[in-house]
């Protein structure tokens, strides 16, 4: 049974209601509602590319996960062996080989800085004719969204040879927020006047004011447009990269805020229809 505070402009829900496992699909099933959402899966560090292609197959729908295994990167040295998760050092080498100078300069983040918003470097699956070769070379995907023309970029690094194999561009094409992506949400929230039912809901949880994206734990989901179910305001999202918020209060209650919409290319905010 799930227990709901109704407060102001949005809503403070009790922590045992919602029981998050770190993937924002639970709170898609325990807070009914999200349509036009997309599913945002838990570890926002890898498979940003397999995020990408399910958005782009429609994947708008709960879907369920497969059990994984998590396999620790080599504790020591340069290089790593074979399917071995990529090392810290070979992630430094490839981020700096995909995101060169020009692209540095070209490029724009989340926060209007120069430079384009990273988002994942992962290892990257070996060529078909490689897969029985124990000298295979070791790639990694550089995902990256360049917020200057919303365009998802990745890139395929030799991490061998120090050169850029293949890169591909694709635009309407939104993987899972990044952290720092929904920080900067949090930001533009906070900013504007519709913002006020949270920091009232925050204030009654806490007795504290919220000022700051840190006193707060975030999850998210990306949110594309629908002919007729949003504001005109969010009808570029999905061309534009937009995010709802499931915010919760360090060590407090959740708060409901699924009817705002943060569209962090035109960061703006807007209410949806009720």
């Amino acid at each position: 049974m799930r227990t709901t505070v109704h407060r102001h402009l949005g809503k403070v829900v009790a922590g045992a209601a919602i029981a998050l496992a770190g993937t924002a699909a639970m709170v898609a099933v325990t807070l009914p509602g999200t349509a036009g959402a997309d599913e945002k899966t838990g570890g926002k560090n890898n498979g940003a590319q397999a995020g990408a292609q399910e958005q782009a197959q429609g994947g708008g729908q709960d879907q369920a996960v497969a059990p994984g295994v998590v396999r620790k990167a080599p504790a020591d040295g340069e290089k790593g062996t074979g399917r071995d998760p990529l090392t810290d050092a070979e992630l430094d080498r490839a981020e700096q080989i995909a995101l060169n100078q020009q692209v540095r300069r070209s490029g724009e983040d989340v926060e209007g800085d120069r430079g384009p918003q990273r988002l994942a470097v992962d290892l990257a699956e070996p060529e078909a004719d490689e897969l029985d070769g124990a000298s295979a070379p070791r790639r990694a995907e550089v995902t990256y969204y360049d917020y200057k023309n919303d365009t998802l970029v990745i890139k395929t690094v030799n991490l061998d040879t120090g050169k850029v194999e293949r890169t591909s561009s694709e635009q309407g094409v939104q993987p899972p927020l990044s952290p720092d992506e929904d920080t900067e949400a949090v930001r533009i929230l906070l900013a504007d006047p519709l913002s006020a039912g949270l920091k009232a809901d925050y204030k009654d949880a806490t007795g504290k004011e919220l000022t700051s994206p840190d006193q707060l734990e975030i999850d998210s989901m990306v949110f594309r447009a629908e002919p007729g179910a949003q504001p005109a305001a969010l009808d570029k999202c999905g061309e534009h990269r937009c995010a709802r918020l499931f915010p919760k209060a360090l060590n407090g209650p959740w708060i409901d805020m699924r009817h705002l919409v943060i569209d962090l290319s035109a960061r703006k905010v807007a209410e949806l229809k009720r």
